[in-house]
């Protein structure tokens, strides 16, 4: 019989973000600063970055392996330590390979592919087994808290790294980029290792269950309708969260006159209130979930419709033009997906351990499988509709209406979906019977 191991307390809490904090720092080094550099330093076409993220989505297909086999006995922290180690090699692979690209393509193109492999790989095994342990380890009313710092702390580590990073690439040259690199993995590895020391992990397969295969696994929760409406739910949410993205300040472009510098600032206007909208949830969350009538999944919906009343009223803004409101309504755009993403991630959690501790892994690898597969076609998705209006309806703002009313309706979607599928353990008997989803 395993020893019982005491809940996680805030401050183990914050230790386990400042491990997220350092993925995202590696994950902005090779989504964010490589990619400007492969296409403004080293001219490259933007389909090359642009493909090679979208594969490292598509490798973390990987993630219910990974959290299959952490489920397994293999040890939670083994494999965050892993993934990092991974994500730290990948990022400086990738690295490597954009100096290769100058004089051998097709070399540096295979090198590249190479390192974003394992950056998508060293992602799913480190994240997947991080949210995991959270999982197994968190108490259920500290769960809001766990969620908004783990999202905030990983957003706080991109502008962090950023922000020194890009003190220290100008005037840029290899060597700088190189330096940065390696200095950004370095850090990230240590931040991690030192986070790790000492937070015990939870329990792994249950001794009154015999060990399984990642195939039994699956069909094991794959089989409770729970899971899958849920999944459904995290597909259809995330892919309207990652839509607008890229379009966002192309948008402010064409259809404002909007400069680059007043278009990143409205970016970070953006991010600014989803930070907010984290925070809330962070902060009295909580607090809401316990008064409430429906709890957890009452803020989901709410963060839901916020965001799908934003993008309608963007839609209205690119048929107006000038004179709309466009950066108070970007600022609440952003802080219903801050709330709705928390949201989201504070009920997977509560899930994960739902029927028994020892499969959070594979549950949590299952979301952030469709998760990937989301954020993948989400820039996709959303890039192509503007493309394709703009080419046949030769009107930008027209193009942009549409693919904005196709966001909210996503989000309207999803929240309908909350409404159906189960969003807390309270809400669930243990049997499947009766289960909408």
């Amino acid at each position: 019989m395993s020893r019982a191991v005491a809940p996680l307390g805030y401050a183990g809490i914050l230790r386990l973000g400042l491990v997220q904090a350092a993925l995202g720092g590696i994950v902005m080094l090779v989504t964010s600063m490589l990619n400007r550099i492969m296409v403004v330093e080293y001219g490259l076409a933007a389909v090359l970055p642009a493909a090679l993220i979208a594969w490292h989505y598509a490798v973390q297909l990987s993630r219910p392996g990974f959290g299959h086999a952490s489920d397994q006995g293999g040890g939670r922290k083994r494999f965050i330590l892993g993934g990092m180690a991974l994500l730290a090699l990948g990022a400086l692979t990738a690295t490597n390979a954009v100096f290769l690209m100058e004089h051998f393509r097709l070399a540096g193109i295979f090198a590249a592919t190479v390192g974003f492999t394992l950056v998508g790989a060293g992602v799913g095994a480190a994240g997947t087994s991080l949210l995991a342990l959270l999982a197994s380890r968190v108490r259920p009313e500290r769960r809001p808290a766990a969620a908004a710092t783990t999202w905030i702390m990983m957003v706080a580590g991109i502008a962090v790294t950023a922000g020194i990073a890009s003190n220290f690439i100008d005037p840029f040259s290899p060597e700088r980029l190189a330096m940065v690199a390696g200095c950004i993995c370095a850090a990230a590895l240590g931040v991690t290792v030192l986070a790790l020391h000492g937070v015990a992990e939870g329990p792994g397969v249950s001794a009154a269950r015999r060990p399984e295969s990642l195939a039994q696994g699956l069909d094991a929760i794959w089989g409770d309708p729970r899971v899958r409406g849920f999944t459904l739910f995290v597909l259809v949410s995330m892919l309207a969260y990652a839509m607008q993205d890229v379009i966002l300040e192309p948008f402010a472009g064409l259809v404002f006159a909007y400069s680059p510098g007043e278009s990143t600032r409205l970016a970070s206007m953006q991010h600014g209130a989803t930070l907010a909208g984290m925070l809330t949830f962070g902060l009295v969350g909580r607090w809401l979930v316990q008064r409430l009538p429906g709890g957890n999944r009452t803020l989901v919906v709410a963060g839901c419709l916020i965001s799908a009343t934003a993008l309608a009223l963007l839609a209205l803004g690119a048929r107006q033009g000038a004179g709309f409101p466009l950066s108070p309504t970007v600022m609440l755009l952003g802080f219903g997906n801050g709330l709705f993403a928390v949201a989201a991630i504070a009920s997977m959690m509560d899930l994960a351990s739902f029927g028994g501790a020892g499969r959070e892994g594979i549950r949590m690898g299952l979301w952030g499988a469709a998760q990937a597969i989301a954020f993948a076609l989400g820039g996709l998705v959303g890039a192509a509709g503007v493309d394709a209006g703009r080419m046949l309806l030769g009107d930008d703002g027209a193009a942009f209406a549409l693919v904005f009313l196709g966001e909210a309706l996503l989000f309207l979607g999803a929240a309908g979906l909350a409404l159906r599928v189960h969003m807390a353990r309270r809400d669930m008997p243990e049997t499947a019977a009766g289960v909408v989803t």
